[in-house]
């Protein structure tokens, strides 16, 4: 559904209400970490569907706000500080009805979580920082009491600037530089119907211009002074920095949560008292089969989802029926009087205002999402004369009229910055619908551009489909292959990566030409680029039937034999990942693949892969079968228990179980391998719980195989002449030794 579990946006990148920012993209952190457990459990149903497009809608405005909470003007975002608190109380309100609809349609230990989540959501609380609302309240006044000529009005602008610019850390050229820069940005967005944003932004723009060395002067003096003492520093950078790592630490502790959780704190909660579901303070208490009590919300949450179980102590419950604890509810009641603590209903969920068929989610609507916030204000009495003969002149005049050097601004470099940030919004808004319509060298051009617009920008994939930019892709990459044009399949796949990586519902948009056309370029000079793309596709259970489909995996296990080390470990990765698939194991076989990941498992970087591509393919009787055929395999998946990590000797044992569990001669064939033993009782006593459990069981089935094997040769002894039973034992004698003398436990007890 296009939400990634990556952190949404770094904390150190919001410059103004730090605290009321982090406090939000945590929460959004936190439902983008559980979003693909809600994904993956939720019901076919429409209603189902429809509640989990409503909460990846608010998790993208959520996102959407953040994003341009990090990357807007420090000014700008202080004047219209009234109208960020709304946005953000109007975000978590979204995200708190989308986690509500969706919470009683998965598992209850999930719906757990989402309970979590949402009363936290309940709690939080954004209050803009106290600095930057004055800094806001400041250049509101200087709005509202507009422009003139006269000399005091000069000098409001100056102290209103200076003032605002200490309060927001603009005080030095390189934050002034960057501060009019983001401006700029913000005015290359506004649509021209937005005249009141556009005349604030300009004059905005102009107070920088004109009195940026008045702001140095000042800061240097006052601030200096003021950070010394404050912090012993004179970087007011660091000293923002330090000053909000201190409000996020206290304020997140301390803020967000209402008085009954204030006095919980102070209150030791009985942990008898605790649903052992949820964790929380019971409101209606209920006896279940089992003897136990839960939450009467949850235990029920817990029986509707087809469990027939005690969630507490795994005891199969004789009848389903829930039975009141009045006394359990009694001394709750009590103790919660003692301490004037009030419980909530947890089966009951405040009114949440329907918000979400307001405004759409695409990038493409960000301008019309964000451009409502509007100052209540009139200034179309301010004079923007000499802002706009300053700002709208000639590029290359790197002064303006009170003698202020912006070489730094009008370089090269920050010109071709400008017009790249404006032909990406042009891309983001067009995508490659239009790709071919343009001449081949323009072609690429734009696929170069939409590459580095989505790696700068991981937000702008969400309004591309299968018709904008799947199939335009896919035609310039066929184009490419026609026209033998590596450099244009390069930036193509590179493209086509980038999306797959920061757009997972992106996947759905391929289609089997798409596959087919990967499969083609996997031996050519574009390998890398489409490893790439084979991994993140291959992480995904739906893809891996149409790789195999598409006839990559023969060109997958020819690269193994490849000299090129990265390429080689790609390769197994993504075989990796297929194995995971029973359609694609019985493909693998087919191919004869094992004998070609025998030499990995003696190479340590890569037989952490390969193990599992072995233990994968265990499901496989012919699988099985080729294993132990195999000259060296069963030899090399032995030495693992050995050399190996904690994870690869489990992995090593569930091969060996899988083929001792199922055939004697398969028995034989381990016991065959010298130190098996004594690497089975070191993993036994030093092992992982898994891997001690593993070892033991192995061992007890090789002691039972070689008991049988002892009776079936004491049999044969009695029925074979005396010179031969003595060759017979000499055959037998290497592992009869091993279990006889070296571990005794293994001995046949004497009667």
């Amino acid at each position: 559904m296009g939400v990634a579990a990556a952190q949404v946006v770094d904390p150190g990148s919001f410059k103004v209400h730090h605290v009321m920012f982090t406090e939000l993209r945590k929460l959004v952190d936190r439902i983008i970490q559980i979003f693909p457990k809600i994904e993956a459990a939720r019901p076919r149903c429409s209603s189902g569907i429809k509640a989990l497009c409503s909460l990846n809608s608010a998790i993208d405005k959520a996102k959407l706000l953040l994003q341009y909470c990090s990357e807007s003007s420090k000014l700008y975002l202080a004047i219209t500080t009234d109208a960020i608190v709304s946005r953000c109380h109007k975000s978590k309100s979204l995200l708190e009805q989308g986690l509500c609809q969706i919470q009683s349609m998965v598992p209850v230990m999930l719906a757990v979580e989402i309970s979590q989540i949402v009363d936290d959501l309940r709690a939080a609380k954004f209050i803009p920082d106290e600095f930057d609302e004055e800094a806001g309240k400041v250049v509101r006044e200087l709005l509202q009491r507009g422009a003139s000529a006269s000399d005091s009005m000069e000098y409001a602008e100056i102290k209103a600037l200076q003032t605002a610019a200490s309060r927001l850390h603009i005080t030095s050229l390189t934050a002034i530089l960057i501060e009019k820069r983001s401006i700029k940005r913000l005015l290359e967005k506004v649509s021209d119907s937005d005249q009141q944003k556009k005349k604030i932004l300009r004059y905005l723009l102009y107070l920088l211009r004109k009195y940026a060395n008045q702001i140095i002067e000042e800061q240097t003096d006052d601030t200096t002074d003021r950070n010394e003492g404050a912090f012993g520093s004179n970087d007011p950078n660091t000293n923002f920095m330090h000053a909000h790592a201190f409000n996020v630490e206290s304020g997140l502790e301390n803020k967000g949560y209402d008085s009954h959780s204030d006095k919980l704190s102070i209150a030791t909660l009985p942990e008898e008292f605790r649903c052992p579901i949820s964790s929380r303070l019971m409101y209606d208490p209920v006896i279940i089969a089992s003897g136990q009590t839960f939450e009467r919300i949850w235990i029920q949450k817990w029986l509707d989802d087809g469990n027939d179980t005690c969630p507490k102590t795994g005891m199969k419950l004789a009848h389903l029926s829930l039975t009141q604890n009045a006394t359990m509810k009694d001394m709750i009641s009590k103790w919660c009087k003692k301490y004037g603590i009030t419980i909530q209903d947890p089966s009951m969920q405040p009114d949440v205002p329907h918000l979400l068929e307001t405004s759409s989610i695409s990038i493409a609507s960000f301008g019309s999402y964000i451009n409502d916030l509007r100052l209540p204000l009139d200034i179309s009495n301010i004079s923007l004369g000499s802002l706009d003969a300053s700002y709208t002149s000639d590029g290359s005049r790197n002064k303006n009229g009170d003698g202020l050097n912006l070489a730094p601004e009008q370089n090269s470099d920050d010109l071709r910055r400008d017009h790249s940030s404006g032909n990406a919004s042009k891309l983001d808004l067009e995508s490659l619908s239009s790709l071919a319509e343009l001449d081949w060298e323009s072609q690429y051009k734009m696929v170069e551009d939409m590459k580095n617009h989505l790696e700068s920008d991981d937000l702008a994939c969400f309004s591309m489909s299968s018709e904008n930019f799947i199939e335009p892709l896919i035609k310039f990459l066929s184009t490419a292959h026609d026209l033998h044009d590596i450099r244009a399949l390069k930036a193509g796949f590179q493209l086509l990566s980038t999306f797959l990586n920061q757009y997972r519902s992106g996947i759905r948009c391929l289609n089997e030409d798409t596959y087919s056309l990967l499969s083609l370029f996997l031996d050519s000079e574009v390998t890398k680029e489409i490893l790439d793309i084979m991994e993140v596709l291959s992480c995904h259970r739906s893809c891996r039937s149409k790789i195999a489909a598409s006839g990559a995996i023969i060109s997958l296990l020819n690269i193994l034999h490849s000299n090129i080390i990265d390429s080689r470990e790609r390769a197994i990765k993504i075989l990796r990942n297929l194995s995971l698939s029973t359609d694609v194991c019985s493909d693998l076989v087919c191919l004869e693949c094992i004998p070609k990941f025998v030499p990995f498992l003696q190479d340590t970087t890569l037989a952490r892969h390969c193990i599992v591509v072995l233990r994968n393919l265990c499901c496989n009787e012919e699988a099985r079968a080729s294993i132990a055929q195999t000259p060296g395999c069963i030899g090399s998946v032995a030495i693992l228990l050995e050399i190996g990590s904690h994870e690869d000797q489990e992995h090593a044992l569930d091969i060996l179980l899988s083929l001792c569990s199922q055939c004697v001669e398969y028995c034989q064939l381990v016991m065959d391998e010298s130190d098996i033993f004594a690497a089975l009782f070191d993993v036994s006593v030093n092992g992982s719980e898994k891997g001690k459990a593993s070892a033991l069981e192995l061992l007890r089935l090789l002691r039972v195989t070689n008991h049988d094997d002892r009776q079936q040769e004491c049999f044969e002894s009695s029925n074979v002449a005396p010179e031969d039973a003595n060759n017979h034992a000499k055959e037998k004698k290497s592992h009869k030794a091993l279990f006889g003398v070296k571990f005794p436990i293994f001995s046949k007890k004497k009667k």
